[in-house]
């Protein structure tokens, strides 16, 4: 084996491990990006109830509201 054919097989393997490396790193994109969206949609609605809690006829502002039993 001559120093070409040697060369040709270590970047063939460079070439393996890289696509592995970057088949991994995009299942873990995925995975995040779907989190992100998941944590996002939960995010709306958490802005929703806050903002129906806020319409609620029981909310009262924080300066409107009473202290605390202990004062």
């Amino acid at each position: 084996m001559n120093i070409d054919e040697q060369t040709i097989i270590d970047l063939q393997t460079r070439l393996v491990f890289q696509e592995q490396t970057i088949d991994t790193l995009d299942k873990a994109l995925q995975a995040q990006q779907l989190q992100i969206i998941a944590l996002e949609k939960q995010l709306a609605r958490m802005k929703e109830e806050l903002v129906a809690m806020q319409n609620s006829p029981d909310f009262l502002p924080a300066e409107q509201e009473p202290p605390p039993p202990h004062y």
